[in-house]
């Protein structure tokens, strides 16, 4: 492995710790609809990376729904759903178990923590209305977080000496454009669906805050 797969694998590591370490497993345990959510947001994040194309390992791209996890089950357990998921792409062949922690860096936590900081922002420095959730908690973020695990994952393999900066940009980073307005939509309108027939399954939204005077 290399310096960076090493540096990758730590950082990763150290995010999953904190997670567990500031989970109440004993109340996840307990609480059967908090595993359903878990569990079945980790099932759908499954299937979701599966749908990949690319021509060269590595280089391939896929919808991400980090951001609607997020918002439903909040940091740690997103974090926590998203490695389930991940680990089971990976025993299926999603990618190279070298690149693992750097993957799970750039393509998990990043994600996860652009779209939960922009939730903390929005939430306590602009109105407080359903609106303003959907396009600045969800579709803002959601796109965002794509271009830039797009952009830091190809910095890798280049920096890594994996693939040519020439490979990358016009196989990977080219791509950016034709990634952000689906990935932004489709999280929009998972969030919007949520938040409309199954308020009580979303984390960090409350009526009180967005709907209610």
């Amino acid at each position: 492995m290399s310096t960076l797969q090493i540096f990758g694998l730590l950082a990763y590591g150290i995010f999953l710790v904190s997670a567990f370490r500031y989970t109440d497993l004993v109340h996840f345990a307990n609480n059967k609809r908090q595993q359903h959510l878990v569990f079945g947001a980790a099932a759908s994040l499954f299937v979701l990376w599966l749908f990949k194309a690319g021509i060269f390992d590595g280089l391939d791209v896929h919808f991400l729904g980090l951001t609607v996890v997020t918002l439903m089950l909040g940091f740690r357990l997103a974090v926590i759903s998203s490695l389930i998921a991940f680990l089971g792409a990976y025993l299926v062949g999603y990618g190279n178990w070298a690149n693992f922690g750097v993957a799970g860096l750039l393509g998990n936590i990043l994600p996860i923590s652009i779209t939960y900081l922009f939730y903390m922002l929005s939430f306590h420095h602009i109105p407080r209305q359903l609106f303003v959730y959907i396009f600045v908690c969800a579709f803002f973020p959601a796109a965002l977080s794509i271009a830039l695990k797009t952009i830091c994952l190809g910095m890798f393999y280049f920096a890594d000496g994996i693939y040519t900066w020439d490979v990358i940009f016009d196989n990977y980073v080219l791509l950016i454009p034709l990634l952000v307005f689906p990935e932004a939509l489709l999280n929009g309108m998972a969030i919007t669906l949520l938040v409309i027939y199954h308020p009580a399954w979303v984390y960090t939204f409350h009526d009180k805050f967005y709907l209610d005077k």
